[in-house]
């Protein structure tokens, strides 16, 4: 394997969400490079539905960014409550648990703080499409690896949804156009790292459902978590790794 395709999997492989922030503004050259590689992701016939409105300092970004805030933090205390982020071993400071809800709460905390925020808008399928986000999310994740690649952050999420007509208004956001995700972008305060994921033997299956892909694993070192936030209710039948022990 080639230098620069060993580079490419090790952003891949360590661009965690980040949710903490340093204050220092994105550079625009550093900013157009990351927005560059966002439009450069495949979408259907090519038609390149999407569209990133980007907020940093501006009278109007920031008063879209107070208005998001006050989404993300009233959805984080839904979420924290619904799922008991407070409760078990969130009740031991140093706990992942427990550490992933102060950096949720520093993050929506400080949203208002945080240097840039990317709306990634879709101009709507006529007649609406339940797939047109296969033309939209290849390009945040283009985005989310680019900013990774520069040694910036960046976060997913769909919180603006309850603010989402307020956001529009605001922006002058077309009525054909929805905003798909918010994408938050920054300098690290904490750092990326290895990512933990589900061993990829529990993901990819050969010939048929759930028939294990003995050629395919994990590289040395990998780190390995559960799938799901906690306490979550879904069905998780036993694992490809789980079966073979038997």
């Amino acid at each position: 394997m080639t230098e620069p395709f060993e580079a490419v999997l090790e952003v891949m492989a360590t661009a965690r969400t980040i949710h903490r922030y340093l204050p220092d503004p994105v550079p625009e050259k550093d900013l157009g490079r990351i927005l560059y590689a966002a439009t450069r992701a495949p979408s259907g016939s090519n038609s390149q539905p999407f569209r990133f409105v980007v907020l940093r300092d501006g009278e109007r970004a920031s008063a879209a960014k107070a208005l998001l805030a006050e989404s993300f933090r009233s959805q984080w205390s839904r979420k924290s409550s619904n799922e008991g982020w407070d409760r078990g071993s969130g009740l031991d400071r140093d706990s992942p648990k427990a550490r992933s809800a102060r950096a949720m709460r520093q993050f929506v905390d400080g949203f208002e703080r945080i240097p840039v925020v990317v709306l990634a808008c879709i101009l709507r399928f006529h007649p609406p499409n339940p797939y047109e986000g296969a033309s939209i999310y290849p390009a945040c994740q283009n985005l989310l690896l680019a900013a990774r690649a520069l040694g910036y952050g960046a976060c997913f999420s769909v919180w603006h949804l309850p603010v989402e007509d307020r956001l529009k208004a605001m922006l002058d956001i077309p009525e054909h156009a929805a905003i798909s995700l918010t994408i938050t972008v920054g300098r690290p305060a904490g750092r990326h790292g290895p990512l933990r994921r589900r061993p990829v033997r529990d993901l990819v299956y050969d010939d048929a459902w759930e028939q294990s892909a003995a050629w395919v694993q994990d590289p040395p070192g990998s780190r390995f978590s559960r799938s799901g936030p906690p306490g979550a209710r879904r069905f998780r039948p036993p694992s490809v790794a789980e079966r073979d022990l038997k």
